[in-house]
């Protein structure tokens, strides 16, 4: 009588398990799998915005920030072209974009003539536009595109693991980038290792010339 019970028992158990399990697995499909899809809907939705504003002559200008101020390559990362806003609260990283800096450093715009134009994103879920940042190596090209200019950077430092905290990677003239002067620079950050947010991975480039944009908006070399 007693195995009975506790066999029924054991039995129950068991099913509460698969049950939990089933739905943790659940859990993991949508945020590592379907908010992708809705970030990736919703950020192509915009991007397409932006191009159609460009296409008709209106904004966003250089400093009309509403819709994204443009598009960043990177062709060692993914062969994605990632909507730049501003802002990098989640609220704004989970629509699938990549957002520049506002806190607590603010970040600098590439048509700036020096400063850091400061880039985070996610790394897994809501679009993981960075998910592929460990492919990047240095000498590689970074491409950020606006309505009238190409501006090409080479990545010249990476920074594998920092602190979370460590906003000094994001400075004017990031530190532990081995840079001691100003100039005209572009930092990726990201959490890492992947599917944590424990540390932040960073990679850094300077801007090695800029390039206008055509009527065909042909890409530079870089990008071919």
């Amino acid at each position: 009588m007693r195995r009975g019970r506790l066999a029924a028992v054991i039995g129950v158990v068991g099913e509460l398990l698969i049950t939990a399990g089933l739905v943790l697995a659940l859990f993991v499909v949508y945020s590592l799998w379907w908010t992708n899809v809705l970030a990736d809907r919703q950020a192509a939705k915009q991007g397409d915005r932006v191009r159609e504003h460009w296409a008709a002559g209106r904004g966003p200008g250089d400093l009309d920030t509403r819709d994204g101020i443009g598009f960043l390559h990177v062709p060692a990362m993914s062969g994605d072209d990632i909507l730049v806003k501003k802002g990098t609260d989640p609220k704004e990283l989970n629509q699938g974009i990549a957002g520049y800096y506002t806190e607590p450093v603010k970040s600098g715009l590439p048509q700036d003539q020096s400063g850091n134009f400061s880039l985070a994103a996610h790394r897994d879920g809501h679009g993981a536009k960075f998910h592929n940042i460990d492919k990047i190596d240095k000498g590689d090209a970074i491409v950020f595109e606006t309505k009238n200019t190409w501006f090409v950077y080479k990545v010249f430092k990476i920074l594998p693991q920092t602190s979370k905290y460590n906003v000094d990677v994001i400075d004017p003239v990031p530190k532990g980038s081995g840079k001691k002067e100003r100039g005209r620079y572009i930092t990726l950050t990201t959490c890492t290792p992947v599917y944590t947010s424990k540390y932040r991975y960073i990679v850094w480039g300077e801007l090695v010339r800029t390039q206008d944009v055509d009527e065909d908006r042909t890409p530079p070399a870089e990008l071919r």
